[in-house]
């Protein structure tokens, strides 16, 4: 008896196919239409318009923020690209594991799997033109930073090293994107080891070298190397991808898709929000009854490992830079720390557990969990504000152990700043996790001498946490008082518990009569 083995097509034979399949599909409505470019065209160019051109040419005629022509660059350039470079490895890792680059649409890839085609053939084609736009995106958003942020580019002498620099770490995040999706959960954590050791190693030798004469090449080679160790090993574990798992992430990132392009943006991030898992017991006592507020805060938190060890990285250090910079003296590059501190803490304080969707769920719910308020706020509410309070205490004494004594004057503001910045971060996270749908009147048309403004309020609506903590910043920081600036933030996030309580149905008048019944 005699059996037959499938004979795999040619390489030109194979890609022929896969441009057919292609095509065939775009054919069925997945090709972008000219309306619907026309739109977020419209949008880039009001942002380019009336935010790029006025700080490009606000950069052109002032001084950089951050001068590395004060220091010596060839010296210093080896440890910190070295960082950046172990920071966009890991960062390209974390999102590949989430939307890596060969999410594609699901009925495409259905077709694609049904085929006698290998992997190789119909993702490596999709890996290589992904990897090239997320790396020139990557190197055009890094040029642009530096240049609006230092005078890197603005010195014969840095100016190549920079952009070799640039691109080798525009490079580096395009194939640990592609690492990140491919290969495992124990390849991405060896990996990770595997870079940070190294740089730490290059960081310390190019310190040794004489006046530091070739740092900045040092630096630019490291970048690249790196990418190069990457990049084959990613490629080469394409035929034996795990299929199934890819369709269920192209399944879910298309599902996200839909819900961002319809207006509930948080609705696609609870797609990626992992599963509590384990500990449930650990909630009652032997007794039978319920434990105590911050335990039940913490026991939730430590069923979603991932997003507490996340909480536990971001919210010291930003509260360090939150504190490095509120002790500054309020202008240039302190308020840009300033800024960085309250974003991270902002961000931290929403992976502290999922006490914040609880609470919103039991006050948009009342016939289900009842009306009486009782210890409902405490309950809710005790361990977010006692971990971000704690997590930014613990990043403010860091700075000030290393920066004590501070600036003459400065203890009692950057106390009543860092602790109006903390109750302003809580206020935007309630009012971002209070969020419903999206409301039907921010699709009404904003008629405007420049056009249409309407979209302009639907992505304030759905980041309306960040504009809240960038916003209340910079009037913070506008105010000349320190006490005036606390005072603001109270304010600013009492009107942000009260836009939350809104938002989920509690009138203020309703609100007073469920305190007193409570």
């Amino acid at each position: 008896m005699t059996t037959t083995r499938p004979v795999a097509p040619p390489a030109s034979e194979a890609r022929a196919r896969v441009r057919a399949v292609t095509q065939r599909h775009a054919r069925r409505g997945g090709r972008a239409t000219v309306r619907g470019r026309a739109y977020p065209a419209y949008l880039v160019a009001l942002f380019t318009v009336f935010y790029l051109v006025p700080v490009v040419h606000a950069r052109s005629t002032s001084p950089a923020p951050f001068s590395v022509s004060s220091v010596n660059f060839s010296a210093g350039a080896a440890p910190l690209v070295c960082a950046l470079a172990v920071a966009v490895c890991w960062g390209g890792q974390l999102a590949g594991r989430f939307w890596g680059p060969l999410v594609v649409q699901p009925f495409l890839l259905h077709v694609l799997m049904s085929t006698d085609l290998s992997p190789a053939h119909y993702l490596g084609t999709i890996a290589r033109r992904r990897l090239a736009y997320a790396g020139t995106v990557t190197l055009l958003a890094v040029c642009s930073a530096a240049y609006l942020a230092t005078d890197l580019f603005d010195h014969p002498g840095t100016a190549l090293p920079g952009l070799a620099v640039t691109a080798g770490i525009s490079a580096v995040a395009a194939a640990a994107w592609l690492w990140g999706q491919v290969r495992a959960v124990r390849d991405n954590f060896l990996l990770a080891g595997g870079v940070g050791v190294p740089a730490l190693v290059v960081a310390a030798v190019s310190g040794t070298a004489p006046d530091g004469r070739y740092g900045h090449w040092l630096a630019a080679l490291v970048p690249a190397l790196l990418a190069a160790v990457i990049g084959p090993p990613a490629f080469r574990a394409l035929p034996s991808i795990d299929l199934a798992r890819l369709a269920r992430e192209s399944a879910r990132a298309s599902q996200a898709r839909a819900y961002a392009w319809t207006g509930t943006l948080h609705h696609a991030l609870d797609l990626y929000r992992p599963e509590p898992r384990g500990f449930t017991s650990a909630l009652i006592r032997t007794d039978g009854s319920l434990r105590g507020y911050l335990a039940q805060g913490v026991v939730r938190a430590l069923r979603t490992p991932g997003r507490a060890a996340a909480a536990v990285t971001l919210l010291p250090v930003g509260g360090a830079s939150l504190t490095h910079g509120a002790a500054g003296s309020g202008g240039g590059p302190e308020w840009w720390w300033w800024v960085a501190g309250s974003v991270g803490v902002y961000l931290g304080s929403g992976w502290v557990g999922e006490t914040w969707r609880g609470l919103r769920d039991e006050l948009t719910m009342a016939p289900l969990f009842g009306e009486r308020w009782g210890g409902l706020p405490a309950r809710a509410l005790a361990w977010p504000v006692v971990a971000v309070t704690a997590g930014t205490l613990l990043g403010g004494a860091l700075v000030a152990l290393f920066r004590w004594p501070l600036p003459a004057g400065r203890a009692g503001s950057t106390v009543l700043l860092v602790a109006g910045s903390v109750v302003l971060v809580l206020g935007a996270r309630f009012l971002r996790e209070m969020k419903l749908h999206l409301p039907l009147e921010l699709l009404l048309p904003v008629i405007t001498p420049f056009g249409d403004l309407s979209g302009l309020r639907v992505v304030a609506w759905q980041f309306d946490g960040v504009v809240v903590v960038l916003t209340g910043v910079a009037l913070m920081n506008a105010v000349p008082s320190a006490t005036g600036s606390a005072v603001l933030a109270v304010c600013l996030a009492a009107g942000c518990v009260g836009a939350g309580l809104r938002r989920t149905g509690w009138a203020h008048r309703g609100l007073l009569a469920r305190l007193r019944r409570g």
